[in-house]
């Protein structure tokens, strides 16, 4: 069973493929990091809300390929990650059992058991290994927190609302995210108003 102490040496991903296969993990910087507890129901509405709205556009992708959790992306040997949606353009970086290197957009949809997880040591490792677009979906609070590679730093997010539209940067994809978290829409709520 992986151990997180500092003293440890640090986990690969030799090691994460002899650990039980009824648990996952991720390894960053070699730390492991137990993704239990299953995900909420919520989270994985959203999730398959926001890989449905990429599939409809597909076109818009360019030949990329979108990836849904658990996909296993290994960065190097003591960084890998399941986000929770990726997008890879590179065929090459993917394997009969993984993706072998950088994707260009990744998702993570957050829990209240990987937030700091996601916006901390995810943020780094992807900011680090040249993710060009990073989105974190809060499901709870319904906004959208989208950071952009520029000059290898992401610097601040842009926030959007769930009432708002969020143009992807990397991809020519517009994305509703009333859709995403499953809300009435803007015009529809403001006609409503407007009848009262």
């Amino acid at each position: 069973m992986p151990g997180t102490t500092p003293e440890k040496a640090k986990a690969t991903y030799q090691d994460y493929l002899g650990w039980p296969d009824e648990e996952r993990w991720e390894i960053i910087d070699g730390v492991p990091f137990a993704m239990t507890p299953s995900p909420s129901p919520l989270h994985q509405r959203i999730c398959r809300n926001v890989v449905g709205e990429l599939y409809l556009q597909r076109e818009k992708l360019g030949g990329c390929e979108v990836f849904p959790a658990p996909t296993d992306v290994v960065f190097d040997p003591h960084n890998v990650v399941q986000p929770d949606i990726l997008i890879l353009c590179r065929r090459d970086r993917i394997t009969d059992r993984n993706i072998q290197g950088v994707p260009d957009l990744v998702v993570e949809v957050v829990s209240p058991s990987t937030e700091i997880k996601d916006r901390r040591e995810k943020k780094r490792l992807y900011e680090r290994h040249g993710v060009k677009e990073y989105l974190i979906v809060f499901p709870e609070r319904e906004y959208v927190e989208r950071y952009h590679l520029s000059q290898g730093v992401y610097g601040s997010p842009d926030i959007f609302n769930w009432n708002e539209s969020l143009d992807l940067l990397t991809f020519p994809i517009r994305l509703d995210l009333w859709r995403i978290f499953e809300k009435t829409p803007p015009e529809e709520s403001n006609a409503s108003g407007n009848e009262a």
